[in-house]
């Protein structure tokens, strides 16, 4: 984030753009970020100037600054504030505020005063749900921000969303690259398939053939997910080259999207019964389409995390 002059009070001219009311930012370009960020860094800079000098920005908008990837936030999501018991509380729209006897403990990161990861992680735990929390976790996990014994000491605290964490910790691995990694990981776990997330594929020499996202535990199945970049000829190139190396071991690769996991879970299932050799039953995917119900992966999920997360009403002007 570069040098942003950010003032209270109300500014006119092309120079200034609004964060909220009575607070604006110079209109400077934001600089390149290679995490495109659901919450401007400049605009949090005007928000931090509502708070007094114990409050710190904490749950999404904290782990985003920190720099863990989210689930897809819907328009209207709220900064997310944490502040002492007697601050005030900044009455705009826009901004969800935490009160707490004692001070969030908090670090600055780019000038942002942001809570502390297991902090951040409890407070998003009150709103999102199990599966996106799960994926929060993990890739915190996997960027070595946090451990689990922090998790675990402030899943047993009284903060709250404490509960909430604790609920996802039995679910946690800490080993996916992403996040759909982690879901596609989710819908084995939910329909009760054995899998082990970045397992190594090696030959008779011992040499590296594969390393998986996920090996499907006592079969010749490799399942992964396949964004975006899969489809750019260059890696499609490189994925066909690997998939003849993995059929040469014996070994069968799957790949699948974010469709497949979120709207046709059921040919997930499907495959894996084949390669474990059980009877297909459908209604093993009802596990996981319960735990999507409230996930921000989801149209519904997002609807309802707005309708969950209380914010401050907008201010009144008086004439």
């Amino acid at each position: 984030m570069g040098e942003v002059d950010a003032v209270r009070g109300h500014r006119r001219g092309v120079r200034w753009t609004s964060v909220t009311y009575g607070v604006h930012r110079s209109s400077g370009t934001p600089a390149a970020d290679e995490h495109p960020p659901t919450w401007d860094e400049d605009d949090l800079t005007g928000w931090q100037l509502l708070m007094t000098d114990v409050g710190c920005f904490t749950g999404l908008t904290a782990l985003e600054v920190h720099g863990v990837p989210l689930p897809p936030l819907p328009e209207g999501c709220p900064v997310f504030m944490a502040l002492a018991k007697d601050d005030p509380r900044p009455m705009r729209r826009g901004v969800h505020t935490s009160r707490h006897l004692k001070p969030v403990e908090h670090e600055v990161v780019r000038g942002l005063r942001v809570a502390v990861m297991p902090e951040a992680l409890a407070s998003a735990a009150r709103w999102v749900g199990l599966v996106d929390m799960v994926a929060i976790v993990d890739a915190a996990l996997n960027l070595e921000l946090v451990s689990i014994e922090e998790l675990e000491v402030i899943a047993r605290s009284r903060r709250p969303g404490g509960r909430r964490l604790e609920a996802a910790l039995p679910w946690v691995d800490g080993r996916a690259e992403s996040l759909w990694e982690s879901l596609l990981r989710l819908v084995h776990v939910a329909c009760d398939i054995e899998v082990e997330p970045q397992w190594q594929l090696v030959d008779a020499d011992g040499v590296v053939v594969a390393q998986a996202d996920l090996w499907v535990v006592g079969t010749t199945a490799l399942h992964e997910y396949d964004g975006d970049e899969h489809e750019k000829p260059p890696r499609r190139v490189m994925d066909r080259r690997r998939d003849r190396r993995v059929d040469r071991q014996g070994f069968v690769r799957r790949g699948y999207t974010g469709g497949d996991v979120i709207l046709r879970a059921v040919s997930i299932l499907e495959d894996a019964d084949r390669s474990l050799g059980r009877d297909h039953d459908p209604a093993r995917i009802r596990e996981w389409h319960r735990l999507l119900r409230d996930s921000l992966f989801t149209p519904a999920g997002r609807v309802a995390f707005l309708g969950r997360v209380p914010v401050a009403p907008p201010r009144r002007r008086t004439s």
